[in-house]
């Protein structure tokens, strides 16, 4: 066995770190393999934002069926939650209690580590809840599913393109430092060309939030990116996760505004 991962491993790999779902095959890599599927399985976090997305969506069909709508969005996010172990909303949190202050450098890198929510995350991870689930509320039902795929596909593209425009700081660790610096805009430019299927619903249905969206979107990335190398020099895991988040947040109420 050679040191680069089968083909078959970096979107497994994308699988496996975007959700809980078990994923025993990749037992086998060795972890070189791992460390090389890691890295290309960034290309891949868009399609499997996509699936992620439709699995929310058909929740909150399904559950709309039943209740009414405040009540079926709530039990999608709820679910969503446990599939993917509120990865990104973990990440919001992080992100908020290390940068609604006024902490820097390693300050803000301590914070940013530390397990526990403070007020700034309590209160920035609720408002973003809360606005995601009063966009897919007001949305109609048809809207409402080709918006929540299309924002958790354009919301992981959001992740990949910080991690190529911004290396994680040289004190880094976790996952932006195994990604970040090794990070090539040819697998950001794969990760665009996967996030294409994810995002069509929406573009045939309203073109003009997709556009919006897209527009603020990469105006939003590069204030981001120049926060971010101002605060810490670099982006962290739960800066890309932030991203994400917000990516989806972009999508959705521009969906809402159109």
């Amino acid at each position: 066995m050679g040191d680069r991962a089968p083909s078959w491993a970096p979107p497994l790999l994308a699988v496996q770190f975007l959700t809980r779902l078990p994923v025993p095959v990749l037992a086998r890599l060795t972890p070189t393999q791992a460390s090389d599927g890691f890295t290309r399985a960034m290309a891949w976090l868009p399609a499997v934002g996509s699936l992620i997305g439709a699995f929310t969506a058909g929740v909150y069909v399904a559950a709309g069926l039943v209740w009414p709508p405040v009540i079926a969005a709530l039990l999608a996010l709820a679910i969503e939650a446990v599939l993917t172990g509120a990865f990104h909303e973990d990440a919001v949190a992080d992100f908020c209690d290390a940068f609604g202050g006024t902490a820097r450098g390693e300050e803000a890198l301590r914070i940013i580590r530390d397990s526990r929510i403070g007020s700034y995350g309590a209160l920035g991870l609720g408002l973003a809840v809360g606005l995601r689930l009063a966009a897919i509320v007001m949305l109609p039902a048809d809207l409402a599913v080709a918006a929540i795929i299309g924002a958790a596909t354009a919301g992981r593209l959001w992740a990949v393109l910080l991690a190529a425009i911004l290396p994680p700081p040289v004190t880094g660790t976790g996952i932006a430092a195994r990604i970040g610096g090794r990070m090539r805009w040819r697998r950001a430019a794969g990760a665009a060309l996967l996030t294409i299927p994810g995002v069509l619903p929406l573009a045939l249905l309203s073109p003009w939030s997709l556009a919006t969206s897209m527009a603020t979107g990469m105006v939003l990335l590069w204030w981001l990116a120049r926060f971010l190398r101002a605060r810490i020099g670099g982006s962290t895991g739960d800066c890309l996760g932030f991203a994400a988040y917000i990516g989806q947040l972009v999508v959705l109420l521009a969906a809402v505004a159109a």
